[in-house]
């Protein structure tokens, strides 16, 4: 007898594997046998290092990317191809240059056809949520790296979409400003709750952010290694106790960017 799934399952994976074919047909596997739920409004963490399948998996979910073998469902339904459902943010900032922050910020609602007192109203709340506030006209040649992505960050949320799937969002800034924008995740998470796919080689980025992580193995083709579930308040300080243990916990399971 199949057990019932969850009520508050949100995404299902089951057995998904993932080969690209190189130059010279020859196949390299990405992942292999990758079985995982996200529960609605979790933050999950996948975790590993550079190379190990991980931005390949949330390509797949995002529909980005179509599996081999396996699949995966949202809300009980395959996913089939990118959808308004799930808010992408990538490592690249990946916004318009001639468009200023408040036109970077509503371009989805636009695109859909919201009329446009309404849609500035949505794109002013979202933009007044990440702390851009006043740089409503500036441009993105304007703004430094962490507003830039604050402007990704809004711009996804504006969308209403069921998921977020960012994919190493804070990989090109500085330590500083890197710490910063964790907080400011969090904060936003716990302001508007979405179920989130957060993809990360950093340990401390993962273990500040996430209900649960997701440590994948440090090769090809990626398989999920191991499970950690973070029972601890926020917002975290970065040298609690608690904190310290599981880094080193994790830390000896596989070598990453610390």
């Amino acid at each position: 007898m199949t057990a019932e799934p969850s009520p508050t399952l949100k995404i299902h994976c089951e057995d998904v594997s993932k080969t690209f074919i190189q130059k010279g047909h020859i196949g390299v596997p990405v992942i292999r046998d990758i079985s995982l739920d996200v529960e609605e409004n979790e933050f999950l963490v996948v975790l590993g290092p550079g190379q190990c399948g991980k931005s390949t998996l949330l390509r797949i979910i995002a529909g980005l990317e179509t599996p081999d073998t396996g699949y995966v469902t949202l809300d009980g339904q395959p996913i089939v191809g990118p959808g308004p459902d799930r808010g992408l943010v990538f490592q690249g900032y990946m916004l318009f240059a001639w468009e200023t922050v408040m036109g970077n910020v509503e371009m989805g609602l636009k695109l859909r056809g919201v009329p446009k007192h309404e849609r500035r109203e949505v794109a002013q709340h979202y933009i007044d949520l990440v702390g851009l506030t006043g740089f409503e006209k500036h441009y993105p040649h304007q703004l430094s790296g962490g507003m830039k992505q604050r402007v990704g960050i809004a711009r996804a949320y504006a969308n209403s979409p069921k998921v977020m799937l960012l994919d190493e969002p804070f990989g090109q800034l500085d330590a500083q400003t890197r710490m910063f924008m964790q907080k400011e995740t969090a904060r936003i998470w716990e302001h508007e709750k979405r179920t989130v796919v957060f993809v990360t080689n950093n340990i401390d980025e993962a273990l500040f952010l996430a209900d649960r992580i997701i440590l994948m193995e440090g090769k090809l083709p990626g398989r999920i290694k191991r499970e950690y579930v973070i029972g601890l308040p926020r917002p975290r300080d970065h040298a609690h106790k608690d904190i310290l243990e599981l880094r080193a916990m994790i830390t000896a399971q596989t070598e990453l960017v610390l």
